[in-house]
Parts: C-alpha cells; sequence; structure tokens
C-alpha cells in the first residue's frame, strides 16, 4: 500500500526535527557513525509507509466490526493479520502506560471552577449583564 493508494497525498510526513533527535540518541553509544540527511529523509518516509499501513488495516478491521473509531485492539489485530505480531507486547506496554498517565493526569478546571462562584452567584451575575445588554439594546444609539 502506498501514498498514491490514498490520493497520493504528499503532504504526509513526520517532523524532521524529531526523527534526528531519535537517531541522535539511537547512534550516541557508537560515536563516529553518522546518520546522512538523505537517509534520514527515506526513513521518514518508511515510517510513513508503515504507519499508513498499519492504520489503513485497523481501519478495515474497526469498520468490518461497524465501529467509527479505530481502537488499540484495531491496532493490535491489524499488526498481527500484516506479521507484525512481534511489535504487540510493546504496543500493549505503551498503551497500559499512556493510559495511567492519563489517569494520574490532574484534570484542568473548567472556567466555571476557575471563577471562584456559586452557581447562583454566575447565574445572578449573567442576568444582570443580560438585563445591563437588553437596556442598553432598548434605549437605541445615543
Amino acid at each position: 500500500m502506498s501514498d498514491r493508494e490514498f490520493g497520493g497525498n504528499d503532504d504526509l510526513s513526520l517532523p524532521k526535527a524529531t526523527v534526528q533527535k531519535i537517531i541522535t540518541e539511537i547512534l550516541h553509544s557508537d560515536p563516529g557513525v553518522t546518520f546522512a540527511k538523505d537517509t534520514r529523509d527515506l526513513l521518514i518516509e518508511c515510517c510513513v509507509e508503515f504507519i499508513t499501513l498499519i492504520s489503513s488495516e485497523a481501519n478495515e478491521i474497526a469498520e468490518k466490526e461497524a465501529k467509527k473509531t479505530i481502537a488499540c485492539e484495531h491496532v493490535k489485530a491489524a499488526l498481527e493479520e500484516l506479521d507484525f505480531g512481534d511489535y504487540v507486547p510493546a504496543i500493549l506496554e505503551v498503551a497500559a502506560d499512556y493510559k495511567k498517565q492519563q489517569a494520574n493526569r490532574e484534570k484542568k478546571q473548567t472556567k466555571i471552577e476557575q471563577s471562584g462562584m456559586t452557581e447562583e452567584e454566575l447565574i445572578r451575575q449573567q442576568q444582570e449583564l443580560f438585563r445591563s445588554a437588553t437596556d442598553k439594546f432598548n434605549s437605541g444609539p445615543q
């Protein structure tokens, strides 16, 4: 499966700086080894192709189950279907870590919570603002 099958979208890519950082971290333990820019670009193209392949297969699996959202189990099934089953344990571990991070993440306060006012105070303030706006509107241009 190639980009041509998806409308020839040339805009699909990964951030070069991020990929370069990953490459640098991997090669850090092997001094004297360099990674040419055209090789990095080829690696990016391969990664995009891999992601496209897996996501397309996962989408087909989700559609067969009449699901509109691709879930972790669809990606797992896609990896297994495409003979990348060796990646499944690592993917499931990353997914579990992500769920833990999301559960432990502090929830953002809503604007209502940030105001420090009670619901009754906010309603009263809103009614006063509406009253003020209505009076201004009804008084006409000045």
